[in-house]
Parts: C-alpha cells; structure tokens; sequence
C-alpha cells in the first residue's frame, strides 16, 4: 500500500474540545501505531481532506512522522475556504497541519455550495488512494458513517484495504498506556 486515506470522527462528535485533549492523544497514539506498520510495508502518503478531529490529528502524527520516515501527507479539501467559519483555535490548528503537509489541493476550487461535495470529496480520495484507515464503532453513527460506506462498497469491487479504529481498540491504547501521559 502506497497510499493511505485517514479520516473519522470529528472532535466534537467525541466530546473533545480541545485539540490537546488526553483523549486526542490516544487517538493520536492508535493512529501512530497504524501508520508505523503501515510505514513497515511500503506507505508513501497519507491523505487527508483537512477535517477538524480525527483527520487533524493524524495529520499532526505524519507530521512528527516524517522526521524519522519517508511518509509524506497530502491534504485534499472538499471546497476552497473549509475552515472560513471555524473559530481562530481551530484555524490555527488547521493551518499548522497544512503548513506542515507536503501536498494541499482542493477537489473543487469553489467555495462551500451543497453537500454533495463532501461525497464527491470521499469519492475521490477512495478512488485514488490504495486503502483507509478510519475512526470509526458501529456503535456510534456519526460523520465517517458516509465514507465507511463509500469505502466499504469500494472495497468490495476493488483492491482496497478498510481498516477501522473502533472504542474497543481505543480502550486497549489507553489500557497499554496508562503511565505514559
């Protein structure tokens, strides 16, 4: 697998409001662990479209990645302008994993006009990368249901990896690494 998309949850589906929340960096130390196997067999880029939570922290992981490993990130958005209406702590955060990226392009240089963007955005990434890794328990339904379904219905007709973070994984991380944080 050369290229990985990474998506999920946004923060605030999980209740975490801050970007350095203890429970963003379980998230953060699953999504490390992922990547570093992934590393092992060959990954080249991670892809993400730039979304607040899940993606952002593990652009913020390729980001520390890079130092020590021959991983590149990309950051596909839906739309030009994502983060217009977001508050200036999330901007920010925004723009330190952008400015960080060694890719940014948007699927459609236009602004925010309807919704179908966002499949449209899915659709592309799924199409052009050779698997996913996502955030996401079918317990909880929430924004990365869209692109799992995308994705796994890709999968079905084509070479594609799903691999899925769900709780239970996320109570192992935080189990294994109790004394760490």
């Amino acid at each position: 697998m050369k290229s990985l998309a990474i998506s999920g949850y946004k923060n605030f589906e999980l209740g975490i409001f801050k970007r350095d929340a203890s429970e963003a960096k379980y998230i953060q130390l699953a999504i490390r662990k992922k990547l570093l196997s992934y590393i092992d067999e060959g990954l080249e880029w991670v892809i993400i479209s730039g979304q607040l939570g899940t993606e952002l922290w593990a652009g913020e992981v390729v980001c520390e990645l890079k130092s020590e490993f021959p991983v590149k990130l990309a950051i596909l958005e839906p739309f030009f302008e994502q983060a217009g209406n977001w508050n200036e702590a999330n901007k920010l955060w925004y723009q330190e994993v952008v400015g960080g990226a060694d890719y940014h392009a948007f699927i459609t240089e236009r602004p925010y006009e309807n919704p179908g963007q966002f499949g449209m955005r899915d659709q592309f990434i799924i199409e052009n990368t050779d698997g996913a890794l996502l955030l996401y328990d079918f317990e909880k339904e929430g924004s990365p249901k869209f692109f799992y379904e995308r994705a796994k219905h890709f999968s079905e007709q084509n070479e594609y990896a799903l691999t899925l973070i769900d709780f239970f994984e996320l109570q192992e991380i935080v189990f294994e690494s109790q004394n760490d944080f």
